[in-house]
This record gives C-alpha cells, sequence and structure tokens, in this order.
C-alpha cells in the first residue's frame, strides 16, 4: 500500500477528508479546463476549441498581412490547416528572405516588357523603334553628359523626352522611313551639304540620305 502524502493527514495521523476533498474538488475543475488534442474522428467543435487554445483566429481575416504575398485565398488555405498567427508570421518571413528576391527579378522583367511595349506604340513597330533607340543613342553620346542621359532614358517617358530633344535639335534627323519619302532630290543634295554629312558623317544622318535617293529612284 503506498504511502498517503502528509497534507491529507491529520495530526494524528488519521486521514483528512476534507483536505482529500478539497484537492479532488481543484484537479476535477483543472482538468475540465484542459484541452485534448482532436483525433481524426473529432467533430467540429472539439477542433475548433483546440484550435482557438494554441491560437489560431477565429476566421482567416485576423491572420496578419504581408504587403508581399497579400491574398485572401491564401489566409484561407492557413485557416484550414489551422496555423496560428505566430505560424503565418514565421512564413511570410520565410518566404520573404527566400522568394522576395527572385519577385524583384520577376517585376524587374514585367517593368522591362511594359516599357517596351509603350515604347513600340510610341514609335510604330519594333523596327521604328530599334532605329530610334540607336539615334537616341548617337544623339545622347553625342550632346548630353553620360549620367543625365542614362537617368532619363531609365523610363519610355525619358526616353520620349530625349527623343523630343533630339527632334527639336536636329528636325532633319527622322526615326521614321516614311518622313524621308517625300523628299526632293534638291532637299536629299542640301542635306548632304551639312556638316553631319560629310564631315562628320553621322550614321543615322548618312542613312536617311542615302535611303530617301532609294526611294526616290528606285
Amino acid at each position: 500500500m503506498e504511502k498517503i502524502p502528509e497534507k491529507f493527514l491529520n495530526k494524528d495521523g488519521t486521514l483528512n477528508t476534507d483536505a482529500l476533498l478539497k484537492s479532488y474538488a481543484a484537479l476535477e475543475k483543472k482538468i475540465g479546463t484542459m484541452i485534448s488534442v482532436p483525433d481524426e474522428n473529432a467533430d467540429a467543435d472539439a477542433r475548433a476549441k483546440f484550435n482557438h487554445a494554441i491560437g489560431v483566429p477565429m476566421s482567416a481575416s485576423e491572420y496578419p498581412e504581408n504587403k508581399l504575398f497579400d491574398d485572401d485565398s491564401v489566409r484561407e488555405k492557413f485557416f484550414e490547416m489551422g496555423l496560428t498567427k505566430t505560424q503565418v508570421e514565421k512564413i511570410y518571413q520565410i518566404a520573404e528572405e527566400y522568394l522576395k528576391p527572385v519577385l524583384s527579378e520577376l517585376f524587374d522583367a514585367q517593368d522591362e516588357t511594359n516599357a517596351t511595349n509603350e515604347l513600340k506604340n510610341f514609335f510604330g513597330d519594333s523596327d521604328k523603334m530599334r532605329e530610334a533607340l540607336i539615334a537616341i543613342n548617337a544623339f545622347g553620346e553625342k550632346y548630353l553628359p553620360r549620367d543625365a542621359f542614362d537617368a532619363l532614358c531609365a523610363t519610355p517617358q525619358g526616353i520620349r523626352s530625349v527623343y523630343a530633344m533630339m527632334q527639336s535639335m536636329e528636325p532633319h534627323v527622322q526615326t521614321d522611313d516614311v518622313a524621308s519619302k517625300n523628299l526632293t532630290d534638291d532637299e536629299l543634295r542640301r542635306m548632304m551639304r551639312d556638316p553631319k554629312y560629310w564631315r562628320d558623317h553621322d550614321p543615322e544622318y548618312v542613312r536617311k540620305i542615302e535611303n530617301g535617293f532609294k526611294k526616290l529612284y528606285s
């Protein structure tokens, strides 16, 4: 027979029933507040009670937000999995650490695609855009400080600004082949007297004159 703990004994060694009953009542109350881990057969109420006890929010909307991965459907998945707010925060931290650089590259690529499409629409098509960019680059190297030119050409709007500047300073240098269709022989020969043709041998300017003669006499 196991020895009865002294806290349940009177001074004379007899059993203290009052102390025993009080201890039993306290134990029963404690057991009543304990949460058991639900098994696969547990009902929804038991699962909800357990989830609430370990820190799972009452709804998916209570999960912390994240500007990089913020999505209602993702939070619903977290809720279905029974994740706590702390666990979701850890997931966000890990995702940012490993995925943010990759997502940043994807965003940069998407921005580059959007910029290219915007310039294609502005200049007319891919060929005209390519011709314009070659001319703009030559113009920038000749007239603009490299840092300023690079900063301007960082956006489609900046490239269009340089293009407008180029046209205002060199009105005869066009990037659209259509512009040379109406040039007469006299106009082309007058362009040949420009120092950009006979002295500087500006590739874009020379090409425009050559194309003008081809279209005039072909």
